[in-house]
């Protein structure tokens, strides 16, 4: 992937095709460079092709995931978007590597920098590979559990886009915004309430209900509030590597009957 995955959109194509998936959208964090390689890559390999991206947003004090699918990958409004988004992420990174100095881990910065295909975007995720090859944990997840969440020593908080702006640079390139995995997110139910609200008044049309980073339960508890607040349901894997994620490209169990697919949102931009 072009942001914090570990393989390429080609490589990416040929696992999901093999898996069986008959549509995909690839959605770097934050970045849209990869779109046209992908769309190829879908087609080489008998896939059709949604465009996507997964903007980080702020709201409420926590970092919760945007995804767009469908919107025009030249868009320029989207590009000077996500270009401000990236913007602070190097800043962040030696803030988080100077953290970790402080508790013997040094050199953090220089090896998450070898895990980056893209220096714009270097991110948690690339300081964690970093963490684990050089032994310091056992996996990923234990690296976040240790040194990257909230109140652990590597963690650095970022002011990311807004939900109105994120939701804009989407439909404004004649997109679907999803709120990605909204299950993950540690809010109150008032104020999951609230970002659920203002999301649809922004025009925002869908959210994840059968996704990796989701339990079976969520996928009923979010298919009732997709209906409750009358949003299209997407799916998708939350795929970032073959040794990382909990789940692989093409496995996760079909959306219920009752539900919109976003897919069907889309059916003029699917390629």
């Amino acid at each position: 992937m072009v942001s914090d995955g570990t393989l390429t959109p080609e490589a990416l194509a040929e696992r999901a095709a093999g898996n069986g998936v008959e549509l995909w959208a690839l959605t770097d964090h934050d970045e849209i460079g990869g779109q046209h390689r992908a769309a190829a890559a879908a087609r080489a390999n008998g896939m059709k092709y949604l465009t996507g991206t997964e903007i980080s947003v702020t709201f409420a004090n926590e970092t919760v995931h945007i995804v767009g699918l469908g919107f025009d990958p030249d868009d320029a409004g989207m590009k000077r978007g996500l270009l401000k988004t990236r913007g602070g992420r190097g800043a962040r990174a030696q803030e988080m590597a100077a953290g970790l100095a402080k508790v013997g881990i040094h050199g953090a910065y220089e090896g998450a920098l070898g895990f980056v295909g893209n220096p714009e975007l270097i991110s948690r995720t690339h300081f964690a590979r970093f963490l684990v090859e050089s032994g310091a944990c056992k996996d990923t997840h234990e690296v976040f559990r240790k040194y990257l969440t909230e109140g652990k020593p590597g963690y650095v908080p970022h002011r990311w886009a807004s939900l109105r702006d994120a939701v804009h640079w989407i439909t404004d390139a004649g997109g679907v915004a999803v709120i990605a995995h909204p299950g993950r997110y540690k809010f109150t139910a008032n104020e999951e309430y609230a970002l659920f609200l203002e999301f649809k008044a922004h025009g925002g049309r869908a959210i994840e209900v059968v996704t990796g980073s989701h339990t079976p339960a969520e996928y009923v508890e979010y298919a009732d509030k997709a209906l409750e607040f009358d949003f299209a349901a997407s799916r998708g894997s939350d795929f970032h590597s073959p040794d990382e994620s909990h789940t692989d490209l093409g496995k996760l169990p079909p959306l219920s009957g009752q539900l919109m697919p976003v897919w069907e949102l889309l059916e003029d931009r699917i390629q």
